[in-house]
């Protein structure tokens, strides 16, 4: 992600990225390392997105909007919004009513979180992204305060509806983003 956006130009193509990663806690560029409450033998790894720590691994879908945001017009909060109303409109289709909150970025389900976004903005290119609970041990998340919030409870859409691969959710999630993020390059 970072030699794609130092590399690319004002010609290079838009691209977003879907990966499933091993199980890592990371801990975004300001992040209190006190919220690492009991890591165990899952490696830390620091970098350089924002928000505070959260886990990644097997079972949930990450995904990387690596997009010019000059170009599309579009402002770092409208990303964040459009990654949340991707996946709150995707996760509707199942049949489970999701939200965002402005004080916490992310998707909650029942006050639970689903999905948790942290975004890294250079040279008005946008890397990191957002990673949804799909069908993956929660247990991890026990050792952290995800994304900084203390007693925060995380969910996964295998709890919430019978969608357990994430091939189906992203073949269900892709056209939502592009549908959020063509609609907000139009509007600006």
């Amino acid at each position: 992600m970072k030699r794609f956006t130092d590399e690319r130009d004002a010609e290079t193509p838009d691209e977003v990225w879907f990966v499933e990663h091993p199980s890592i806690f990371t801990l975004g560029l300001n992040g209190d390392r006190s919220h690492l409450l009991m890591p165990g033998k899952i490696p830390i790894l620091q970098i350089d997105r924002g928000g505070q720590v959260t886990y990644h691994g097997p079972g949930q879908l990450v995904v990387y909007p690596l997009l010019d945001l000059k170009r599309l017009k579009i402002s770092v909060r409208g990303l964040v919004q459009a990654l949340e109303a991707a996946v709150i409109d995707t996760v509707a289709s199942y049949g489970i009513e999701a939200y965002g909150r402005r004080d916490a970025p992310g998707v909650y389900v029942g006050g639970r979180k689903l999905a948790a976004i942290g975004l890294r903005i250079r040279r008005h290119c946008s890397y990191h992204g957002i990673a949804i609970n799909v069908d993956m041990d929660l247990e991890p998340f026990q050792r952290i305060n995800p994304c900084g919030f203390e007693n925060l409870e995380v969910t996964r859409l295998s709890e919430l509806s019978t969608v357990q691969e994430l091939s189906k959710l992203r073949r269900d999630l892709e056209p939502q983003l592009h549908l959020r993020l063509d609609h907000l390059s139009a509007v600006a």
